[in-house]
């Protein structure tokens, strides 16, 4: 599998060759390129199977790659390597996208070229992910329905209910979504906001739209309007911890 090299610091592409080759023997490094328009070049020259990109560097941020090609020149898988912050980790998760953490752990690396190997992923997932990261805060996410991508206020969010690999996104406004992501992306990604809370198995709620808490029957929320939410017997102390916090 050819592979191409895409960082500023010429002591991480070395580092990551040395990696590659002790590591992922059946990797060739074609080309090791220092900003975004070397590795594009290098890209259409070698046509790689998979690019390893940093995504902060000088110019042109690693997530403005895609937009140098167009949809049907896309025959290569990306690995990011990145040093973001947990708010884009998250990000990363939720867009089905794999990365490294720098530095980079060997073991991790062998796992991400294992999952690309089985897996390959789809245009759709780095548009999801350069938008929430783009967006740099929890205002705001873009998430996958159908053929669209979808922007979605977070504070407009009530609740979010899953279906195997898939969820419902409910909103204030009546409005309800199928998004093509389990309900443990959302956790991941929303559940770091304080109004967020996964209640059971099947559902993660805004405490916003929270009205009441009724304790009996195994526990439920009733939000404003006026859907009643499962509750965890796990999660009662935590409700009312988070409904203390809310409320204050």
């Amino acid at each position: 599998m050819k592979a191409i090299l895409i960082d500023d610091e010429k002591r991480a592409r070395i580092s990551l060759s040395i990696l590659l080759e002790e590591y992922c023997p059946n990797i060739e490094v074609v080309a090791q390129c220092e900003n975004l328009a070397e590795g594009v070049k290098a890209i259409r020259k070698y046509k790689p199977d998979l690019v390893l990109l940093d995504i902060e560097m000088p110019g042109h941020s690693g997530l403005e790659l895609l937009d140098f090609f167009d949809e049907n020149e896309i025959h290569f898988s990306i690995i990011f390597t990145t040093a973001y912050n947990e708010y884009a980790l998250q990000a990363f998760k939720f867009s089905a996208i794999d990365y490294l953490l720098k530095p980079i752990n060997p073991e991790q690396l062998v796992e991400a070229i294992q999952r690309l190997e089985k897996q390959k992923q789809k245009l759709e997932n780095y548009t999801i992910l350069k938008e929430n990261i783009n967006n740099g805060s929890l205002d705001k996410i873009a998430v996958p329905s159908g053929n669209s991508l979808i922007f979605l206020d977070t504070s407009k969010i009530s609740h979010i209910k899953g279906e195997g690999s898939y969820a419902e996104v409910f909103c204030s406004n009546g409005t309800k979504n199928l998004v093509s992501r389990n309900l443990k992306n959302f956790e991941d990604i929303l559940c770091k906001d304080k109004r967020f809370m996964r209640v059971h198995k099947s559902y993660i709620i805004n405490f916003e739209y929270v009205v009441v808490y009724n304790k009996s029957d195994g526990g439920s929320l009733e939000l404003e309007s006026g859907i009643h939410i499962p509750v965890s017997a796990e999660k009662s102390l935590s409700i009312l911890e988070k409904i203390q916090i809310i409320k204050r």
